[in-house]
């Protein structure tokens, strides 16, 4: 970590931490995100189309597309990170309160994060859901028959459209998975947002709610975010040096 980050003692003594995470703590494993400089929807705005519901259920021309983005992005293939792991050695210190994420990788989990402790706020790539009938498979099977000839996979339950089981734009969110995440922000010492450009709600709407329970504010994000102004630290250093320094107990 740079020498130029000075650890609070609040931060090093705190024993109740949620933590939020973004896109940007798993851009080391080599997943692009998505607002940043160079993210996804930064190079090919209209991408944003292949994960908002009403797109892809009107279209099978996006769901195509959308199918071949999932292959291409081979997220089943990659490896959690130094960031992953800081978060891992957190919950192993007895101060891990929480861990939020919109991601849909699956790499808290993969990098030793407890399953229990892990809130996924988007849902999860790992799996497809039919929006009819809601048969679950795995993403792996329906990639397979991607890959065999079958540019839009269809339930094979009842014939309606699958799709990743992951949060689109459009689509609420498991109610219970934010309720949780609501009850982890207000109830913490330190709250912690890490590669997230904090501007999708609701997710980014528990930093209010941490800070409004007296919480103190950490983001730990390359670029600006709209909640800088209430956080007690800010840093820009890359997450995977500046996560494990940070956190170190």
């Amino acid at each position: 970590m740079s020498d130029r980050i000075d650890v609070p003692e609040w931060l090093t003594g705190a024993g109740r931490i949620t933590v939020l995470t973004g896109a940007g703590i798993s851009t080391d494993s080599g997943i692009p995100d998505y607002r940043g400089p160079n993210g996804v929807w930064t190079r090919d705005p209209d991408a944003e189309k292949l994960v908002t519901l009403s797109y892809y259920v009107s279209d099978p021309g996006i769901r195509r597309r959308a199918w071949l983005m999932r292959r291409d992005l081979g997220v089943g293939e990659v490896r959690p990170n130094a960031g992953h792991r800081a978060l891992v050695e957190l919950e192993r210190q007895g101060r891990l309160r929480a861990l939020v994420t919109q991601n849909v990788d699956g790499l808290h989990q993969a990098a030793g994060s407890s399953p229990g402790t892990v809130l996924e706020l988007h849902g999860t790539v790992h799996e497809v859901e039919c929006l009819s009938c809601g048969d679950r498979t795995t993403t792996a099977e329906a990639l397979a028959r991607v890959d065999a000839g079958d540019p839009d996979p269809a339930c094979l339950v009842c014939g309606g459209i699958l799709k990743t089981a992951t949060i689109s734009f459009g689509q609420a969110l498991d109610a219970a998975v934010l309720d949780a995440a609501v009850v982890a922000a207000g109830d913490c010492d330190v709250f912690l947002a890490v590669g997230t450009s904090l501007g999708v709600h609701p997710a980014a709407g528990l930093t209010d709610v941490a800070a409004s329970a007296g919480a103190k504010v950490v983001v730990v994000n390359a670029e600006p975010t709209p909640y800088d102004w209430m956080a007690a630290l800010v840093v820009r250093e890359p997450i995977g040096t500046a996560l494990p320094g940070l956190l170190a107990s």
